[in-house]
């Protein structure tokens, strides 16, 4: 629909709008390589005055042309859109927008905010900022048993260990793991959820069911949803109650299910997202 790929468009623009004044104002001008091409690129300025955006597109095109057959559609024409509006952005803005040289953990840390910000929206409508992202995704189709998200770690570690000697600075290359550090926890927190621990998962093995759905409905007005189970070492069938709740109202359930069971089995474990009537929604 034409209203969805409005939105679409817009929230990578914003997307792209923070990535790039995480470069101009915070990282670049402290010598802070983030990963990726833009840190092969704040590398490139550093030594050669190459302007970073112009860059980043030059370093990207050999992937697009790779990349076109090989990713969905929809994925490829957001990525290109996100990556070209990023490198457009960073050279035009860099002239007008006043760089931050104050103390170097705001500059590392704000820096991972916005650049964390940026990639997470743009991830949310189903693109990415290219770069290693689009090379990490194609070696992934080739090599199945690495992971996108171990070969992107394995390319910042690179980049980061690179720009230690091209700054001659063993702190750069910190300050940059810093800012890599803070952005992928920003990206976690914008896609799966920003509550620390979003919900958890309870588990209810018991005999009593009916008597503790009733419960959980009143008086938690958390839902429930029950599957037949069987123990093999008993050899006797149980049900399987599963409900989502908020960490605060773990104990309240334990209270309860144990009150009305005292054979009862539960197993709690953090969900890392949680989307729906009740919880956050994710993108």
């Amino acid at each position: 629909m034409l209203k969805n790929k409005i939105v679409d468009y817009t929230v990578i623009t914003l997307g792209a709008l923070l990535y790039a004044l995480s470069v101009v104002i915070f990282t670049a001008p402290n010598n802070i390589a983030p990963g990726g091409l833009t840190g092969i690129a704040t590398l490139s300025n550093y030594l050669f005055s190459t302007p970073i955006g112009t860059f980043i597109l030059i370093l990207n095109v050999p992937l697009f042309f790779i990349g076109y057959k090989r990713l969905g559609r929809g994925y490829f024409i957001k990525t290109v859109f996100a990556a070209i509006l990023i490198s457009v952005l960073i050279d035009i803005l860099t002239p007008f927008i006043p760089a931050y040289r104050g103390n170097m953990i705001l500059a590392c840390v704000f820096g991972g905010i916005f650049n964390g910000s940026g990639i997470a929206l743009i991830f949310s409508r189903g693109g990415s900022s290219g770069g290693t992202d689009i090379a990490a995704s194609l070696i992934h189709k080739f090599y199945p048993q690495f992971s996108v998200g171990y070969l992107i770690m394995i390319s910042d570690a690179v980049i980061v260990t690179i720009s230690a000697f091209v700054y001659n600075s063993i702190e750069a290359a910190l300050y940059a793991v810093i800012s890599i550090f803070v952005s992928s926890r920003i990206i976690d927190r914008i896609i799966y959820g920003t509550s620390r621990d979003n919900g958890k998962l309870m588990l209810i093995i018991t005999r009593n069911h009916k008597e503790i759905i009733g419960e959980l409905l009143n008086k938690v007005s958390r839902g429930v949803t029950v599957l037949d189970s069987y123990g093999a070492y008993s050899g006797k069938g149980r049900k399987l109650l599963v409900c989502a709740v908020r960490p605060s109202e773990v104990y309240k359930v334990n209270k309860i299910v144990k009150s009305l069971d005292s054979s009862v089995f539960i197993i709690v474990t953090t969900a890392t997202a949680i989307s729906g009537e009740g919880f956050h929604n994710i993108f």
